[in-house]
């Protein structure tokens, strides 16, 4: 894939200024070609590097992870989730990039207690089994939201939390492009008991 390039499409263009009446007949009547630069094109565009993308990719994450996680901490006064938000951009495509909003830990069908994760990415794929964890990047949605199984990564030397796969075979909890169902899913995550689970149900 050819490397891509990212220009700043908010910058405003110089306005074209008004040029003189008739260019051509200054040069019929004294032969000379006006070279000013009022008469060539506008700037070129000025083209951002990959750390200026990634650094405003970063900003809209941070603010879509602080939105969601007021949402879910408004809900109910016994569902409470820690603000833990960290970002990551990909690395060839820095306007892609995935936010870390909160994580816990819930008990819920035959698994006693699971940690857990919950993100939001810019940009929707399937969750693959393997180390590339995102396949078949689309931008057919604008968000996604997931939730994912972890623990301690036994072989990394410093602390380090990795994606459970013994938790449904793939370590997704859930997977979706509506921030409603991601919402319910969180807070249904959250909730500590079958009551509080019931009334997000008939949300």
């Amino acid at each position: 894939m050819a490397k891509l390039r990212y220009f700043d499409a908010k910058k405003p263009a110089n306005p074209e200024p008004v040029p003189p009446a008739a260019g051509y007949t200054e040069f019929l009547r004294t032969g000379r070609i006006n070279r000013d630069k009022t008469h060539w094109l506008a700037e070129e565009r000025r083209y951002l590097t990959f750390e200026e993308v990634a650094e405003r990719t970063a900003s809209k994450l941070r603010n879509a992870g602080e939105t969601t996680h007021g949402r879910l901490n408004s809900f109910h006064q016994s569902i409470r989730f820690p603000k833990l938000i960290f970002h990551h951009t990909l690395r060839d495509t820095p306007h892609l990039g995935y936010c870390h909003v909160t994580a816990a830990r819930t008990q819920f069908a035959k698994y006693e207690e699971v940690s857990w994760a919950f993100y939001i990415a810019n940009f929707f794929a399937r969750l693959g089994q393997n180390d590339n964890f995102f396949e078949d990047i689309s931008l057919k949605y604008s968000r996604m939201y997931f939730a994912v199984a972890v623990h301690p990564d036994k072989e990394a030397s410093e602390k380090k939390l990795t994606i459970n796969r013994d938790i449904r075979g793939n370590g997704v909890l859930f997977h979706t492009h509506d921030p409603q169902t991601a919402i319910r899913n969180v807070l249904l995550l959250g909730a500590r008991n079958e009551q509080l689970r019931d009334i997000i149900r008939q949300l």
